[in-house]
């Protein structure tokens, strides 16, 4: 059970540093070719890190004062296959305030598929959709 229980903190801990902008951590937590699709992708399968420091970077840009997403992790579950390889499943809310300047929650679903790699877990695979409804 703690392997199961360290994969998802470190998910919680990659969600929380994406909401934070801190593309260091970022980096740490996942592998340089790590694979995603994401609705930012257009349906288009998005290999490597470069990809994403994009909306880090864009992310520097926000007026000092605002206010970071809040990050809840929902119906989680982890899946071990084996000993080096963990899928991690949920529904992730983000709360944000929107550009009118109101609260509103945002859903959506994602699988994270983790390996162990030189004996550190790395995200290794995404796959994020908006729910249709």
């Amino acid at each position: 059970m703690a392997a199961e229980a360290t994969v998802l903190s470190l998910t919680r801990d990659l969600l929380s540093c994406i909401a934070k902008g801190n593309y260091g951590r970022y980096q740490e937590l996942c592998a340089d070719d790590l694979t995603c699709f994401e609705p930012e992708a257009g349906g288009y399968l998005v290999e490597g890190l470069p990809f994403h420091k994009w909306y880090f970077d864009l992310n520097e840009t926000k007026p000092s004062g605002a206010v970071a997403a809040n990050q809840t992790i929902s119906s989680p579950k982890v899946r071990m296959m084996g000993e080096n390889a963990a899928v991690v499943v949920y529904i992730r809310l983000q709360q944000i305030v929107d550009e009118n300047g109101r609260p509103k929650t945002v859903r959506s679903e994602e699988t994270r598929v983790w390996q162990k790699i030189d004996g550190k877990w790395k995200n290794v695979h995404f796959h994020r959709s908006s729910p249709s409804s």
